[in-house]
Formats: structure tokens, C-alpha cells, sequence
């Protein structure tokens, strides 16, 4: 693993223009691997010119600003991908235009497109690829980088919760506070904090989700109802995991209509029954235990919702 990364390093070195995407509907770990791996190119290459890319996140802005693409970006031009298992998902770029192209993932594996791909299931996150990749190489840190890094990492983990935290990520984190500095503590706060009017619709999302005999659960959100709370499909997704530990429920998911992509965004998370296969089949896919969906309309919802519903009652048996 140590020669791939420094190979990464190598093309990193060769190119003068690099550019960072990620996938669509990004959450904290795909922005804050991305905008943090191009902080720490910058600090490392100052003269390079270094732009991450993809469709803003206004919830998220926090973690920094994106570039907006054009055209001239793919001329002679390296690409990085982090947190994305195959093209389809990549945002706002087009990754056969660039001369190279490197992966960074810790999905299932889907498909190959990099010139060199690090796809480590093991890993919490791609925040924790990027940290690696640091501490392998010669690259350096800023604080900014530390930070955003951070934050994907805990996010991507719920506060170290999930499964896939293992000693090598409590390792990493300690020696990025360690080299850094970074006052972790106070970071907490972009992540967690939220207008109460978020608060009332959570109420809401918990006072009308359906629980099938089998522990499945999932919430319709239409584009009324999300304007009536003033919040978006998006804010309605990263509500998902609040609903975790809850007795008698195996697997949960949020549908909330996307009315600007004419679409239903789902996100789905599991405590035990394995999800990702379902989401596959409906133009998703993720993790075994927390995966995401784009659906035409409410009747594949409910179609999937059946699905899962299976897949929770044969968990429940075996």
C-alpha cells in the first residue's frame, strides 16, 4: 500500500493542474476529503493550480468553497476522486476528458476508473484514505486541511460509532491532533448545530413513519411537506441517522421528493439487515449498512420499501 501511495504522490508532483470531485449529493466526508486534499496539495504545491468541484452544498458551506468547472479544467489535467465507487456518480465533471484520473474510496468496490485507485473497505471513510495518503507522503498539512478531514471522518463514523472504526482509525485521528493541533472539540459544533425549525420536522418525520411487522421503517416526504417546514430534500436525508437505536427496527429510510431534479432522494440505514443490494437495484448503492438512492417517483418507494422489508424479515430469522 505504501507504493501506491507514493505513486499517488509522484502524479500529484507531475501535474500543474488537478482537479477534485466527488459524488453527487455530497455529504460531510465527500466534501471534507475533497476541499481538504486540495488544501493540502496547495500548501505542499503552491504554485499548482488545484480546483474541487461539484454541485454546492449550502448546509455544508462551512467546509469551504468549491470552483465552479470549465471546460479549460480538463486540458493536461489529473483527477482525483474521492468518496465515489463508479463514474455514473461522479459530480460535474465528465472523468474520461482528463489525461489521469486516481481514485480514493472506501465503497464496495463497483468499477475501476483510475489510472491508480486506493479502494479500502476497511476504511471509515475517504476522510481517512486522505489522512493516510498525508502521513505516507510527503505532503503537508494545513489547518484547514486537518480540520475538514476531521469532520468527514467523524461524520462519516457518527462520532466513531460505526462498526467500521477500527484501532488504525483512532490512530490516525490521534496523530492528526497530535501534528495539528487542531482544537477538535470546537468542530463539533458546524456539524451538529441546527435551526429548531430542523428539531420540529424530525418530530414530524418520527410522528408519520410507517414500521412494517418485519422492523422496517421509512418516511414519505413530499415537496409540500418540505416546504412547509422550510427545509430541503437534502436536510431531510442527513436526518436519517438520528433514528438509529430504536427498538424493534432493523433498518429505517427517509424518501424525500427532490422537486429541482425531479426525483425522490432516499436515505437508507441499517442495524444489521445488509442494504446496499436493494440500493444497487434502484440507482444507489453505499455501504452495507448505509447506502443512498435516487428513485423516479413514490411508487418505486414503495416498491423498495417492500424489498427491504423482506430483507429485514429474513434477517430477523437467520
Amino acid at each position: 500500500m505504501k507504493n501506491v501511495y507514493k505513486n499517488i504522490y509522484k502524479k500529484i508532483k507531475k501535474y500543474n493542474k488537478i482537479v477534485i470531485a466527488r459524488h453527487v449529493g455530497p455529504d460531510p466526508d465527500a466534501l471534507g476529503s475533497s476541499i481538504g486534499l486540495k488544501e493540502i496539495i496547495k500548501a505542499t504545491f503552491p504554485e499548482k493550480d488545484v480546483f474541487v468541484v461539484g454541485t454546492p452544498a449550502s448546509k455544508f458551506r462551512y467546509l469551504g468553497a468549491l470552483d465552479k468547472f470549465q471546460d479549460s479544467m480538463y486540458e493536461d489535467s489529473l483527477l482525483i476522486v474521492t468518496d465515489t465507487p463508479d463514474k455514473k456518480r461522479v459530480d460535474g465533471v465528465d472523468v474520461d476528458k482528463f489525461k489521469e484520473v486516481i481514485k480514493l474510496d472506501h465503497h464496495p468496490f463497483i468499477e475501476k476508473f483510475g489510472t491508480i485507485e486506493i479502494v479500502d473497505e476497511q476504511a471509515s471513510s475517504a476522510s481517512q484514505i486522505v489522512m493516510e495518503l498525508v502521513f505516507q507522503t510527503k505532503l503537508k498539512w494545513s489547518k484547514t486541511a486537518a480540520e475538514n478531514l476531521f469532520i468527514g471522518l467523524v461524520a462519516d463514523t457518527d462520532r466513531f460509532l460505526f462498526s467500521y472504526t477500527t484501532p488504525k482509525t483512532f490512530e490516525l485521528v490521534a496523530y492528526l491532533i497530535k501534528e495539528t493541533q487542531i482544537d477538535f472539540s470546537s468542530l463539533y459544533t458546524n456539524l451538529y448545530l441546527r435551526p429548531f425549525k430542523e428539531a420540529r420536522f424530525e418530530g414530524y418525520i418520527a410522528n408519520n413513519m410507517f414500521v412494517t411487522e418485519s422492523g422496517f421503517a421509512y418516511c414519505k416526504l413530499t415537496d409540500e411537506i418540505l416546504k412547509e417546514y422550510e427545509v430541503d430534500a437534502a436536510t431531510a436525508g442527513n436526518m436519517v441517522n438520528n433514528f438509529n437505536y430504536l427498538e424493534g427496527i432493523y433498518a429505517w429510510a427517509v424518501f424525500s421528493e427532490d422537486a429541482n431534479n425531479n426525483n425522490i432522494r432516499g436515505s437508507i440505514r441499517s442495524r444489521g439487515p445488509i442494504i446496499n443490494e436493494v440500493a444497487a437495484l434502484h440507482n444507489g448503492g453505499g455501504h452495507k449498512f448505509a447506502s443512498g438512492v435516487r428513485l423516479k417517483d413514490f411508487e418505486e418507494v414503495d416498491t423498495m420499501a417492500l424489498e427491504l422489508d423482506e430483507v429485514c424479515r429474513k434477517y430477523i430469522e437467520e
